[in-house]
């Protein structure tokens, strides 16, 4: 009997399937939810803390498995099997995390680094780009501290040096920089891709999406990679074979990449 194929897409949110500026995806909702229909898993796979992405759940009547934090922690995946589990921390928490900086950052850069979590409200508004609702639900970090590099590239490649020498890494994405653990949106779905293959039968086929900097390592590992314009990234930094790439932004650009993976799935 020839093996079924379940195909499951890993993707980025925000400028990949969200519209970079409104985070909404309205135009392609119905479209996204045919996908589910389908039988196709979708596992965001994002920056978005845990809270904001049970509230995008929430908000459009979905029920998904999704990765959070850049890879800190992925949940839901006994969605996709009843004897998966709920919850996997993969992360150190966020205050072993600010610890290990107290530690190791000198003065002179310390004085270059704004902690975006103890900015005024309006002023973490402003880069985060979110309406007040939904601040509070970006703020509640469990494993990662956003900031903002203040320094020149000289400053930055020291700091970046000191936190990867110490086991920690700096995750770049469009609006803000994260300080997390070793951890990054590949290894998260490497580690959910091998639990799910111990309890599907079925041959797993993996589309990876994104647009930024922070997605490169996820959208290498999938079977169908696939890139969402942004005129803030430079594509060229990517060097896959077959790499799909949208000519459109989020949210299209998301569609319009998916329909050619499948279509390529298909044939």
């Amino acid at each position: 009997m020839k093996q079924k194929k379940q195909i499951i897409i890993f993707t980025d949110l925000d400028g990949s399937l969200l519209d970079k500026d409104t985070f909404k995806f309205d135009e392609i909702e119905d479209y996204f939810k045919d996908l589910i229909s389908e039988g196709i898993k979708i596992i965001p796979n994002s920056s978005k803390t845990e809270a904001e992405l049970l509230d995008f759940n929430k908000q459009h009547n979905l029920n998904l498995p999704f990765i959070s934090e850049n890879g800190s922690s992925i949940h839901g995946l006994n969605l996709i099997h009843k004897e998966l589990p709920n919850k996997i921390s993969i992360s150190r928490p966020a205050h072993q995390i600010i610890s290990i900086y107290n530690e190791i950052i000198p003065d002179n850069l310390n004085q270059k680094i704004n902690f975006i979590l103890k900015l005024k409200h309006e002023e973490q508004e402003k880069i985060f780009g979110l309406p007040s609702n939904k601040m509070m639900l970006a703020t509640k970090r469990n494993y990662s501290l956003p900031i903002q590099f203040m320094g020149n590239e000289i400053e930055k490649n020291e700091f970046f040096k000191i936190i990867n020498d110490v086991g920690l890494t700096v995750q770049t994405g469009g609006r803000i920089m994260n300080i997390c653990d070793n951890v990054n949106k590949s290894q998260a779905m490497t580690k959910a891709l091998r639990l799910i293959s111990k309890e599907l039968d079925d041959e797993i086929i993996t589309i990876g999406v994104g647009d930024n900097e922070n997605d490169i390592e996820m959208i290498k590992q999938s079977n169908y990679p696939c890139l969402v314009k942004n005129d803030n990234f430079n594509s060229s930094l990517i060097n896959i074979d077959d790499l799909i790439k949208s000519s459109e932004p989020s949210p299209r650009g998301w569609s319009d990449v998916i329909k050619t993976a499948i279509q390529k799935i298909k044939t």
